[in-house]
């Protein structure tokens, strides 16, 4: 009887016999209420769940107020990458006309979102904070091209 201890914990569980409902449906992001509960039928009835706070969503390189590039091209964020989604090739700042503080700067930055699993590495590795997250996280691509950030 030892393996169907689980199923005894799970059907316990269910609120058919008096449990909570533990987790909800995967709907996209989104709940749907029943109608008939004395609601507009004109109404939509799908509505956003709140996003949790430490979700991990579409990228973004971030720039200095002046308008230079945070990013120096150090290949850091690439390195510690386990799905190996980032190409990051560094190129010479040119002295006349700087796109970065530093001697250098991100001349490529791609990011591949078919491959990303968002797990924020990137972003810890950053030591100039170029590279942060957002609570974007719905994608749609219609081609391959589309799925790199650049």
């Amino acid at each position: 009887m030892g393996y169907l201890d689980g199923f005894a914990v799970t059907i316990r569980q269910h609120r058919l016999f008096g449990g909570k409902q533990v987790t909800t449906e995967y709907s996209g992001g989104r709940t749907a209420k029943k109608r008939g509960r004395g609601s507009d039928p004109d109404v939509d009835h799908d509505e956003k769940i709140a996003k949790p706070e430490r979700l991990h969503g579409r990228h973004v390189l971030n720039k200095y107020e002046d308008g230079m590039e945070k990013c120096i091209g150090c290949e850091l964020c690439a390195g510690v990458c386990p799905a190996k989604c980032i190409y990051v090739r560094g190129a010479d700042n040119d002295p006349l006309n700087p796109t970065s503080p530093g001697e250098r700067f991100g001349f490529v930055y791609e990011i591949n979102y078919l491959r990303c699993i968002h797990c924020d590495l990137c972003v810890e590795a950053c030591p100039t904070e170029a590279i942060t997250e957002t609570k974007l996280f719905e994608f749609s691509f219609t081609n391959r091209q589309a799925s790199l950030f650049r």
